[in-house]
């Protein structure tokens, strides 16, 4: 099979400009690239410009896919819909998972690599599938974070230098119950299905879906001139205010996560087991 490798990023937030287009074109003469997109293929060479650096400047989500079986996801956040400190409790490896925070925003990168060889072709990632974690996130379901948590630990399978007695971090309610992008980033990450069924064990069941009457009520309860700030905002584009009224209505109903209390150790190991009873 031929080398090939995959790249699109998209602008949600604020739709690019035509100058920042141009620069993006300076990249890749073949590109795809409009106000809020950029994608392109490649058959036998590399992308010249830097993921990361361009996610600081021009996108709120990127997906890389290489079909040797490496690949990438990062969202861009308003920081104050997600705290940075909050999502480097679930950062242990820089190459990895990681999160850092560039101006006003928090960037996630969740990364999956391929260190065995035996990696199989099925079907093209897409980015459309994984989108809406960005919005579960910054409403405060950390459950991704979690699952790329796991992707990490799950690689050191392989690795001698894994610190077995690091505990995990907080564990949020309805890992048992994932959503369907969920799901799709466990597929994505190619999370072991033991270690996730291990991980649920610990995590609570999701607390009652807020009803729609509950949000007009919290709404409702709200000042005036902060709801007329709001709808300033969204109608200006800005959809960040918007995300932060979910994310506080939500805090009030939502399961908080319980304090992680196993070490990275005992989950393999569990994992490791429950595998064998399988066989």
């Amino acid at each position: 099979m031929s080398e090939y490798q995959y790249y699109e990023f998209l602008a949600i937030d604020q739709p690019l400009d035509e100058q920042q287009q141009l620069e993006l074109r300076d990249l890749s003469s073949r590109a795809d690239i409009s106000a809020t997109r950029f994608v392109n293929e490649y058959h036998w060479s590399d992308f010249r410009g830097r993921p990361r650096v361009l996610m600081e400047r021009y996108f709120d989500a990127f997906l890389y896919f290489a079909n040797w079986g490496d690949r990438q996801l990062m969202l861009r956040l308003p920081a104050g819909l997600l705290d940075l400190e909050t999502a480097q409790r679930y950062c242990v490896d820089d190459d990895l998972t990681s999160a850092w925070q560039h101006g006003d925003h928090v960037i996630l990168s969740f990364t999956y690599r391929d260190e065995s060889g035996e990696w199989e072709y099925t079907s093209d990632p897409k980015l459309g599938v994984l989108l809406p974690i960005r919005e579960e996130v910054a409403g405060g379901d950390y459950r991704a974070l979690y699952l790329a948590w796991l992707t990490t630990i799950g690689l050191y399978l392989d690795w001698e230098d894994i610190d077995v007695e690091e505990v995990e971090p907080p564990v949020p309610a309805g890992l048992s119950k994932l959503t369907g992008p969920q799901r799709a980033l466990v597929e994505f990450l190619r999370i072991d299905e033991d270690l996730l069924a291990v991980a649920a064990q610990a995590s609570a069941p999701l607390g009652a879906r807020p009803s729609d009457d509950g949000l007009a009520k919290f709404v409702e309860s709200l000042p005036q001139n902060e709801k007329d700030a709001l709808l300033v905002r969204a109608a200006n584009g800005d959809g960040s205010g918007i995300a932060d009224l979910r994310r506080r209505y939500r805090s009030l109903h939502a399961t908080a996560p319980l304090t992680g209390s196993r070490t990275v150790g005992e989950l393999l190991d569990a994992a490791s087991g429950r595998e064998a009873v399988k066989r």
